[in-house]
């Protein structure tokens, strides 16, 4: 659990940080989608699949790095109307570099991806970081890590991770990635289908 659903100390680490999205009585029961670490070509395309046959929108953080690449997939996220969120150039874990390096990192990400989101790899930043970050992005964390890159976890486990901690409100983190493509092929049509069972709505970071 202290993976899947952070604690309340970690979340004291991120002042600022959106970890879960307030709702107030009366609205909508809905939850939040976002995917990690692409764009890349073997996962993100069919991700964008299953989202548009399940009328899904959702918010990539993506690598710099990835966007360099494959600018083109950047513009086919945002052309069937998903949100952007910035993850670093290189997917640096702020803790193991200087702050310089890693603003340094993020504004060289910034200059590909037009986005006030920023999500820090890993959910590691320094205080500082953190801190002059905030003036320039809205810090989104998560409130629940479905580990769909563990290879110690069938889908099964990244489907169960769904069913035990998704609330209302909650932030979500799948990952458009090769580490976790053998388990959302599976996991992730079946979570869509749980939660809009369960009468969630799908919300973007953007509009909140």
């Amino acid at each position: 659990m202290l993976i899947e659903r952070p604690p309340r100390l970690f979340r004291c680490l991120v002042p600022g940080g959106l970890f879960r999205v307030p709702l107030s009585p009366g609205d909508e029961k809905r939850i939040y989608l976002t995917f990690d670490d692409g764009p890349i070509p073997e996962v993100t395309p069919w991700v964008l699949g299953v989202l548009d046959r399940y009328g899904v929108k959702a918010t990539f953080f993506m690598v710099g790095d990835n966007a360099r690449r494959y600018p083109a997939l950047v513009d086919e996220v945002r052309r069937r109307g998903h949100a952007v969120g910035n993850h670093t150039m290189h997917h640096l874990q702020g803790a193991k570099v200087t702050t310089r390096a890693y603003l340094r990192d993020v504004q060289e990400a910034a200059r590909l991806l037009d986005t006030s989101l920023f999500r820090p790899p890993h959910g590691w930043l320094r205080p500082r970081q953190a801190q002059i970050l905030r003036k320039h992005y809205r810090i989104v964390m998560y409130d629940l890590v479905t580990r769909d890159y563990s290879r110690r976890l069938g889908w099964e486990d990244v489907l169960a991770n769904v069913k035990r901690y998704a609330r209302p409100g909650a932030i979500v983190v799948f990952h458009d990635s090769l580490k976790s493509l053998g388990r959302i092929e599976k996991a992730l049509p079946a979570a869509l289908e749980w939660l809009r069972d369960e009468g969630y709505g799908f919300g973007l970071l953007t509009d909140c």
